[in-house]
């Protein structure tokens, strides 16, 4: 039986998750209680119906601040029913958060006991940090709709081609916008030569040939590329082989344009043999 737990801050897209994993044909339920967890797994998996050979959960920070804090003791013995168990964290940025509470008017879950919204969302973060640090998966879904975070689950997850392989995702992203929540490397290109101080090269990206053939003149940058390489290069079979399913790289210049999304395109090209589809492509800024 494959298992996906899908939990994260409210108004952060669990619903839409769920969606997504039951179009593809999982069964799905929302807003299990943890302590019911290992109870339902084994319910479903003594089933003979194939209905529930694929089974996707959906648990929040209404369980409670025990049973979030001994997840990671629930999930053990889960796996001991199911090996092929993957916890997905959704999160978003405070603001972001704020706003899609006033766009839908819908009550945030902890507002119920007389907390203001933004503590009710500190303390919800708070109170999740147990399931973060045990997400096997972690997107934030701030600058994502809702069309764009089942499509990217579905890639990420291999829900729709049932792939088995690492997912790899490498972002570009600028640092004036923010730090990307769910990265797992971070790397700094603000030390290369920047483009945007080159009046005809400003208006094009990273993508583009004017950027490209500039960026390619400067050694810096080559090294800056090889050693980047040689790390994903020395490490991708150890991430592989300690059974790490999702990997997220984001490289960061200032504003997201020029320098990331170059090291973003060489990256991606250079590993797309190895990794195939399971290696996925995005650009913050310019997307």
């Amino acid at each position: 039986m494959k298992i996906n737990i899908i939990s994260g801050l409210s108004g952060s897209g669990k619903s839409i998750a769920l969606n997504a994993f039951e179009d593809e044909g999982y069964y799905c339920i929302d807003n299990l209680p943890v302590q019911l967890l290992l109870t339902t797994v084994k319910e479903l998996a003594q089933s003979a119906s194939s209905v529930f050979a694929k089974v996707a959960l959906g648990i929040d920070v209404r369980s409670g601040q025990k049973e979030l804090k001994n997840l990671d003791q629930i999930l053990s013995q889960v796996e001991t029913v199911s090996q092929d168990v993957s916890l997905i964290y959704l999160q978003a940025s405070e603001d972001v958060l704020i706003k899609r509470y006033g766009e839908t008017r819908r009550k945030h879950p902890l507002t119920h006991s007389g907390l203001p919204l933004t503590d009710a969302i500190s303390k919800e973060k708070e109170l999740l940090e147990p399931v973060a640090v045990l997400a096997d998966l972690s997107i934030d879904t701030s600058r994502l709709n809702l069309h764009e975070l089942s499509l990217l689950l579905k890639n990420r997850t291999g829900i729709t081609t049932q792939s088995t392989q690492l997912s790899l995702l490498i972002q570009s992203f600028g640092f004036k916008h923010g730090l990307p929540l769910d990265s797992d490397f971070v790397f700094d290109l603000r030390c290369l030569p920047n483009p945007h101080w080159i009046k005809d090269l400003r208006p094009h990206t990273g993508r583009e040939a004017p950027v490209i053939e500039y960026l390619e003149q400067h050694a810096e940058v080559e090294k800056m590329f090889q050693s980047i390489r040689g790390f994903f290069d020395d490490w991708l079979k150890g991430f592989q082989a300690c059974n790490r399913s999702y990997v997220t790289v984001s490289l960061g210049c200032t504003g997201g344009r020029h320098r990331s999304v170059f090291m973003a395109e060489k990256l991606f090209h250079h590993l797309k043999p190895v990794l195939g589809d399971s290696v996925q492509l995005k650009h913050r800024e310019i997307q």
